[in-house]
């Protein structure tokens, strides 16, 4: 075999084992990928979020803000015992909404604002979030959405359930077991951290995608 046939033969052989590598990382990441996609899908699909939009970004619309949160959440700590799970937690919600609404109402009202409150539970679209060691991967999530006067202000967020800002509205170290209330594939995604930092991008280009396209 001369020189020239040799070499040749060694460059399509590269050119073969390179596009069968290609191949099987292609593949690998497209099921790695889909993967982690239903994963996180079983996550939103248990999770329900808390979103307080303020009337506005001055001082007293962002501290009273902060008070409906922490009487909301109170709320929220005594209902949760009436047997909630994942499976009913979106219509425990449904019927708690007119008395979450009267405890917002309240706390406006003995500040002194002259404006009101508005909740409704829908579905937010939300980027991934990080609340403290956990990570909240991107898409569509149903929400607890509290609208103060305007709500042209700052909003403020959490997760409403499984509840773990509750023991936020008390002063006390925040509870970041997800187990009882996660898949053991979802939960491994809101743990794992810096594990999936490009999977967490990866995933919320494609949801934003989705979202705008639906819009």
């Amino acid at each position: 075999m001369s020189l020239f046939r040799y070499k040749t033969f060694n460059e399509k052989k590269d050119k073969l084992l390179l596009s069968v590598f290609a191949t099987a990382l292609a593949l690998y990441t497209a099921f790695s990928c889909t993967y982690f996609a239903g994963s996180a899908k079983s996550v939103r699909d248990d999770v329900v979020r808390l979103h307080i939009l303020a009337n506005s970004d001055s001082e007293i619309d962002q501290a009273v803000k902060l008070k409906v949160r922490d009487a909301l959440l109170k709320k929220n700590t005594s209902l949760l015992t009436k047997g909630v799970n994942t499976d009913n937690a979106p219509l425990y919600f449904e019927v708690s909404k007119d008395e979450l609404l009267e405890t917002a109402q309240t706390v406006l009202k003995e500040n002194g604002f002259s404006y009101g409150a508005v909740i409704t539970l829908e579905k937010e679209y939300f980027e991934t979030r990080e609340y403290g060691k956990l990570t909240f991967p991107a898409g569509e999530y149903t929400a607890l959405k509290v609208v103060l006067g305007e709500g042209k202000g700052h909003n403020w967020w959490c997760v409403m359930f499984p509840p773990l800002c509750v023991p936020a509205a008390d002063g006390m170290e925040t509870d970041e077991n997800t187990a009882d209330y996660l898949t053991e594939n979802g939960e491994k995604i809101v743990s794992g951290g810096n594990k999936f930092v490009v999977k967490f991008k990866l995933l919320e280009l494609y949801e934003e995608l989705k979202y705008k396209i639906k819009l």
